[in-house]
């Protein structure tokens, strides 16, 4: 019973995480590190090595301090669209690539037009490039958003090929769906930002769901959800 106790105990405190700290000491130093702080159970070794690689002139390093150069000088003061800007011109980015979904197309000329009045050479790649029927790899009819007929699917890897072939310095996601944004991050070998997270009920602001939780989203905290 008692090894119980204690394998529950390990299994517990194993799953906290930065998310269950109540201190945040990582970001001021003005209070403690709790016990179980990811950060500091890596060792001091281990934060040297990659802290000395945001200290070169490497790609990682210049990207880092370009985010917080942007972040220093610009905090509260401008909006995502000029802040993607601000980071495209630190990085000595010029062309630009956008991922983004037919549904937020016109957002997309708007931010290219944006682009090129900044001085920068916009391209964009549509979600569904290629233009295969979602047939074609394994999708059930039923599961189309208008059954029996033609329906491109979204095909991020072409996209993050697209922009690659083309040769751009960064890549914009613009309102790509959940999981084709991850794969087309994978597979972009260019940096990826972005300027639009899809939310098709939020009007693309799902942190409205977090803020609601309590009220109108409530049954995001429902246990055993069939999703």
């Amino acid at each position: 019973m008692a090894a119980d106790k204690k394998n529950n105990k390990q299994e517990e405190e194993s799953e906290v995480s930065c998310s269950d700290c109540g201190f945040l000491n990582c970001y001021r130093q003005e209070n403690r590190f709790p016990d179980f702080c990811p950060g500091e159970s890596i060792g001091t070794e281990e934060i040297e090595r990659l802290t000395a690689m945001y200290c070169d002139d490497q790609d990682d390093a210049r990207t880092a301090k370009a985010a917080a150069e942007v972040e220093g000088l610009y905090y509260g003061k401008l909006t995502r669209v000029e802040e993607v800007l601000a980071f495209a011109k630190r990085i000595k980015a010029h062309k630009i690539g956008l991922a983004t979904c037919v549904g937020l197309i016109e957002e997309t000329r708007v931010f290219s037009r944006i682009l090129k009045k900044n001085g920068f050479e916009p391209y964009s790649a549509l979600c569904k490039i290629g233009s295969v029927d979602k047939c074609e790899i394994g999708i059930d009819e039923e599961l189309k958003i208008r059954p029996e007929s033609f329906e491109g699917m979204c095909n991020p890897l072409l996209q993050a090929g697209t922009l690659d072939e083309w040769g751009s310095d960064l890549n914009v996601v613009i309102g790509l769906c959940v999981g084709h944004d991850a794969l087309f991050s994978k597979h972009s070998k260019a940096l990826v930002t972005t300027l639009i997270v899809k939310d098709r009920v939020l009007a693309h602001n799902p942190a409205a769901a977090l803020y609601t939780t309590t009220s109108y989203y409530k049954r995001l905290m429902e246990e055993g959800r069939d999703l």
